[in-house]
């Protein structure tokens, strides 16, 4: 049970006492911040559960100007499934502001298979590599100056 769902169960009373309190009373405030507060110390917060235990249903994506309108993700081959099972667990956000080899990204889920939680993916595995291997590989550096590379650093005297 999530701190959000364990809040939305006691905010009818929370509420009611609120109402009743005439909204000047400071000790109310007080209490309110303090339910607030020992509700998110008193939920369940094992980070060893999943988020999800299964990939959400598959839903055809919209797409507006080569990506998908609700997720911001580039449209390609794979993008369905992408969204059913990467975003079940995490936002969209993950995935844009990263870049990864094929490899890079086989390794990311791997790591999430180990310590996320992060369900067997089967035959979608290759579909969703291909996919972020595609679409969220490294770029070529685009800035006015590149990186320095192969640096020889010395000690100031």
């Amino acid at each position: 049970m999530t701190v959000f769902s364990i809040y939305i169960e006691r905010l009818p009373t929370l509420v009611f006492r609120f109402l009743v309190s005439g909204f000047q009373s400071p000790i109310f405030m007080l209490f309110l911040i303090g339910q607030i507060a020992l509700v998110a110390c008193n939920s369940s917060n094992d980070s060893s559960e999943p988020v999800a235990t299964e990939p959400l249903p598959l839903v055809n994506a919209q797409i507006k100007d080569g990506k998908d309108i609700a997720t911001g993700l580039l449209a390609g081959e794979g993008l369905n499934v992408v969204k059913s099972h990467c975003l079940a667990c995490h936002s969209s956000d993950l995935i844009v502001q990263n870049r990864f080899t094929r490899e890079g990204w086989h390794k990311k889920i791997i790591w999430m298979q180990e310590t996320q939680g992060l369900w067997d993916l089967g035959e979608s595995e290759p579909v969703i590599l291909n996919y972020l291997a595609a679409n969220y590989a490294p770029e070529e550096f685009r800035g006015r100056r590149k990186p320095l590379a192969e640096v020889e650093w010395y000690e100031l005297d």
